[in-house]
């Protein structure tokens, strides 16, 4: 089955301030915030939700395409992602912008001030699919260009193409309208916990409402696990057990990878779903959302172990 990840291409440029904020934060002047904070050195590292998910489909074997716009400092990310063997037509490379970047700074306290430069991803990266998708793809349609957001998912509809939605960090800049379109005739929709408040404030839908629109709703909920709702009932999910916790982030694009190789090798939503879980505990094991590791083996082996019971 071919797969197909939209999203974002980004940097992240990842310092650390060894005091805390809050020491240098006066809150009677936050109307003339001027603050300042040494940090010590700058780490990069590659991210953004299509580049996290296609590197977690990767390591689980799969050879998605990428559908997302990159800058004028692609140049290291195409090198990686050529090196993992994934497909790069699907890339738009756009003249006299960066690649999208997010500067953060993290203190003592794991605090974070984080600023994000869209740069490359203000331009959509289009659906011209080369060859055209059938009836044999899956794709998903995470946070990326608002344009590329709603093409794609338009595009799948109208050709019958199976597919997820992801609306994570666009939620802000989705209307209402937005997310009632592209929750309308997905395979499924997947957000966390306060995403779905989001949601379900801005569009005024209930779990049962939205489950009228979507095949299934599969909320992740951290360290407490993940939640699917389908029309087989509710199942809890737990989290697998990872070796140590380094990092959360990037857990949740690793679920998706996981959620989606288990739908491409015709598994249950339910199996699916724990493989989801079971890719994200591999990934909160390092910092940063491409630096852990894993090989078919050791996957299969923590499936069986931690999540055996629903397989």
């Amino acid at each position: 089955m071919r797969l197909i990840v939209s999203g974002s291409l980004a940097y992240d440029r990842i310092m650390e301030f060894e005091g805390k904020f809050e020491d240098h934060i006066l809150p009677d002047k936050l109307h003339m915030l001027n603050v300042s904070f040494p940090v010590k050195g700058v780490r990069e590292r590659f991210g953004g939700t299509a580049g996290n998910i296609a590197y977690n489909l990767a390591l689980l074997g799969r050879k998605p395409l990428i559908v997302a716009s990159a800058g004028t400092d692609f140049e290291r990310y195409r090198r990686r992602l050529d090196d993992l063997g994934l497909p790069l037509e699907g890339i738009r490379q756009v003249p006299e912008e960066p690649t999208a970047c997010a500067y953060i700074v993290t203190d003592r306290n794991n605090n974070q001030i984080t600023a994000f430069n869209a740069g490359a991803m203000q331009v959509a990266a289009g659906c011209a699919f080369a060859p055209p998708p059938d009836a044999d793809t899956l794709a998903i349609v995470s946070p990326g260009n608002l344009d590329d957001m709603l093409a794609c998912s338009r595009y799948y509809k109208k050709h019958a193409i199976a597919h997820i939605f992801d609306p994570g960090q666009a939620i802000p800049i989705l209307s209402a309208g937005h997310l009632r379109e592209l929750t309308d005739g997905a395979r499924l929709l997947i957000c966390n916990a306060y995403e779905l408040g989001m949601i379900q404030q801005k569009t005024g839908l209930d779990e049962d409402a939205l489950l009228q629109r979507t095949t299934a709703l599969i909320i992740t909920r951290g360290q407490d696990g993940s939640v699917l709702h389908s029309g087989s009932g509710v199942h809890t999910i737990g989290t697998g057990k990872p070796r140590r916790v380094a990092d959360p982030t990037g857990a949740g694009d690793a679920y998706r990878a996981g959620l989606l190789a288990g739908l491409a090798r015709e598994k249950s939503l339910l199996e699916s779903a724990c493989m989801g879980a079971c890719c994200a505990s591999f990934a909160v094991e390092e910092t940063g959302t491409q630096e852990h590791r894993f090989s078919i083996e050791a996957f299969e082996d923590r499936l069986r172990d931690h999540f055996g019971v629903f397989l």
